[in-house]
């Protein structure tokens, strides 16, 4: 078979993709092989050559080479190369605007009658146990599947670029274009101690009186730099805090734990301290006109919308947040 043969053999077997007509002068070559572009569209949204290998079930040095076929294909740079990872140029942006709503219908169709893949969902561990996952119960018995993990925003957000999480709940918008978000929810702080620890500044609520009938108040805290704590004191007092930890624990929950049972007082969130106001282990140490809010935000990976079940765990959660 001549080399012409071949050629035209395998342009034959290769499936052409139609985009919409790109804005300008700007437009998708009719030969671009779909492999290219679904490795264009994961290295797009996983910000990395690196990050999209695993992905793609591919090596690292093969999606470099599928990247520099299509940029020779195109006569374009697709990406800035970075000390870490890499930056789409304008026409990136324009590509994947052309190509991503068809890759990923495309995927949808390949995945019809297959099992829905488990909804990898990560976020605070205590917002976690108190809010999310009770407002999921009903899907889970309805047959969706999750995987949870918790963490800090920026690692697990870093983790989402790699394609380990679905959906994240964040208290920090991500940065860059790669990761869209929408705000879920407005979590309120509130400064509480037990009953006996609280009475011992009833009266006390003029800031400067406040603050210093605190001084006597042992300070429980998770870490040792007492951020929630400070945030409070700058944002409700309008003054820095001049007091060290009396007492740290791992996390929020042995906070909660520790002040309910007397060690002192603390600034937890109103989700997690709630139940414990409500049948009187704690008490309102001072009500802030207008308390610290950390806003939470929903963060969902490029792509994900190809499993359903994402689509349904990510509108649960919003309107379960309505009432957070």
């Amino acid at each position: 078979m001549g080399e012409g043969d071949t050629l035209r053999r395998m342009k034959n077997q290769t499936p052409a993709v139609a985009p919409a007509p790109a804005t300008g002068a700007q437009r998708l070559p009719a030969h671009a092989d779909l492999n290219l572009l679904r490795t264009f569209l994961a290295v797009y949204r996983s910000g990395s050559f690196t990050a999209a290998a695993p992905r793609l079930a591919l090596s690292q040095p093969t999606v470099t080479a599928q990247i520099r076929a299509l940029e020779q294909q195109n006569g374009r740079d697709l990406f800035t190369r970075l000390p870490r990872g890499v930056e789409p140029t304008p026409y990136a942006h324009e590509l994947a605007g052309q190509v991503a709503g068809p890759l990923d219908a495309l995927a949808g169709l390949e995945d019809t009658g297959s099992v829905a893949a488990p909804v990898h969902l990560a976020g605070p561990s205590e917002l976690l146990c108190v809010r999310v996952l009770p407002s999921l119960v009903p899907l889970v018995a309805e047959g969706v599947q999750l995987r949870v993990a918790q963490g800090l925003p920026e690692p697990l957000l870093e983790e989402m670029r790699t394609g380990r999480h679905d959906l994240v709940i964040t208290t920090r918008r991500p940065r860059g274009r790669a990761l869209e978000s929408v705000p879920l929810a407005d979590e309120e702080y509130l400064l509480v101690a037990s009953p006996a620890w609280a009475g011992r500044v009833v009266g006390h609520q003029a800031p400067d009186d406040l603050c210093a009938a605190l001084r006597a108040v042992p300070m429980v805290t998770y870490a040792e730099d007492l951020p929630i704590v400070r945030r409070y004191w700058r944002t409700v007092f309008g003054k820095p805090l001049n007091a060290r930890a009396a007492v740290t624990v791992p996390n929020l929950y042995a906070v909660l734990s520790a002040v309910s049972a007397g060690a002192g007082v603390s600034v937890l969130p109103r989700s997690l301290c709630q139940d414990h106001l409500d049948d009187g282990r704690l008490a309102l140490v001072h009500r802030a006109q207008e308390p610290p809010l950390n806003t939470l935000f929903l963060v969902q990976r490029p792509g994900a919308e190809t499993n359903h079940d994402v689509i349904r765990v990510r509108d649960a959660l919003r309107r379960a947040a309505r009432d957070w």
